[in-house]
């Protein structure tokens, strides 16, 4: 039997999961460094060398999860279709904005961080 999951859509965890995974290539060394397991200089190095190569695949791994999490989510609650994506539309283009939104903020705490390396 399957259960049906009602209320609203959790956009605000789709959206922040999504965003922190997108920008993982800078978040990931720049914990790091705040939880003292690496210095600061080796984080900034990981960080350009995840940035400078490999954006492009965090950056799709983040819209996959978006996606996958959209999808996951929608089939929870039976509206996997085109009319239960229209009762949420609005709902999914906030979970765009707030992952966008999220990379961002991160993107521009992990480059003031790196000011300080």
């Amino acid at each position: 039997m399957r259960r049906v999951v009602t209320g609203r859509l959790p956009v605000w965890r789709i959206g922040i999961a999504s965003g922190v995974t997108g920008i993982a290539c800078c978040v990931g060394p720049t914990v790091l460094a705040l939880l003292g397991v690496v210095s600061g200089a080796t984080a900034l190095a990981w960080a350009n060398n995840l940035y400078d190569n490999y954006t492009w695949w965090f950056r799709l791994t983040g819209a996959a999860v978006l996606i996958g999490l959209v999808l996951w989510s929608l089939r929870r609650r039976d509206q996997c279709s085109i009319a239960g994506v229209r009762t949420v539309k609005w709902r999914l283009a906030a979970a765009v904005v707030i992952a966008v939104g999220t990379y961002l903020v991160l993107y521009a705490v992990t480059t003031w961080l790196g000011n300080f390396a």
